[in-house]
């Protein structure tokens, strides 16, 4: 299969003139219907491009990687990819699927309060490899609010042009939201497995010299272990458990904390440069916190 590097694609012009169909109606938002392109006859390809894509694809006869990880089709409509990262197309046969796919330039977001708030939303991140699953009327809801948003900017445009569009963008990419957590539960098998694999993770750290050693593990340590990124593991643990990364990673420690005072006759001190701490008052301070005691009052309820 032929291999190329990664087509970088600056505008959404670029994109469509790529494509084979007409330039935008307007060169920092558009709404393009799969059926209507007309190139992208090669059986792999790769891209990356300076916009926001939302796609809803059905249909999809082909691979596709978000990063270096392969994005699962079988049964998802939706995916969310953000601008800079890569993702490559392999089809065995011509390219063929139906759909929508939402393009959204930065620029059309910078003087409204989206700017910010969309690098928010996990589901852009390359960690998430699972395409966003839909109900019949979930579709239709979406596919309603993307033809808004093609009609607006289709309308003579007015001083409320861009706020009925950043709204109605507002509100796909909460109900997107909305989805992905309830797919973080209805997927309950899959995602309890990465729970399974992080108490391990923890457990082989804390049982190791890897604590003193390197110190207390990170949230960022933990999600590149698991290969997820940060943000998607804590939505991910805080939907299963109520509990983010950050407090596994401390519930962890103050269980290992416990057996040490319990088990041993090291000092408060020992403990806590064991356990990673630079300064023993750091580790009480935590301690305390979690449990309403100080570590040698811990300690003497057991005498």
């Amino acid at each position: 299969m032929k291999h190329t590097p990664p087509t970088h694609i600056k505008t959404i012009t670029e994109y469509h003139q790529l494509i084979g169909i007409q330039k935008p109606a307007h060169p920092l938002i558009s709404l393009i219907s799969f059926e209507d392109i007309k190139r992208m006859d090669e059986h792999a390809y790769s891209f990356t491009h300076n916009f926001y894509s939302i796609a809803l694809k059905r249909n999809f006869n082909a691979k596709m990687k978000y990063g270096q990880q392969e994005y699962d089709f079988d049964e998802g409509l939706m995916i969310f990819i953000a601008p800079g990262q890569v993702f490559t197309i392999e089809a065995d046969e011509e390219l063929k699927h139906s759909g929508w796919l939402l393009l959204v330039h930065p620029d059309y977001l910078w003087d409204t309060p989206l700017a910010g708030t969309i690098k928010q939303y996990e589901y852009f991140s390359y960690s998430v490899n699972e395409a966003l699953h839909l109900s019949e009327k979930e579709e239709a809801m979406v596919t309603g609010i993307m033809q808004n948003i093609e009609q607006e900017y289709h309308s003579n445009i007015d001083k409320f042009s861009k706020k009925v569009i950043i709204g109605q963008l507002e509100l796909l990419l909460t109900y997107a939201d909305r989805f992905y957590h309830r797919q973080f539960i209805t997927r309950e098998i899959t995602n309890h497995k990465i729970l399974n694999q992080l108490e391990d993770l923890l457990s082989g750290y804390f049982n190791s010299h890897a604590l003193a050693q390197k110190g207390i593990p990170t949230v960022q340590y933990i999600a590149g272990a698991l290969n997820v990124s940060p943000n998607y593991l804590s939505v991910l643990l805080k939907v299963l458990t109520g509990q983010s990364t950050q407090q596994h990673i401390h519930d962890k420690l103050i269980e290992k904390a416990k057996e040490k005072l319990s088990t041993t006759a090291l000092s408060v001190s020992e403990i806590a440069y064991e356990l990673g701490f630079e300064h023993s008052q750091s580790f009480s301070k935590l301690f305390k916190s979690k449990t309403n005691l100080s570590p040698l009052a811990f300690r003497q309820s057991f005498n």
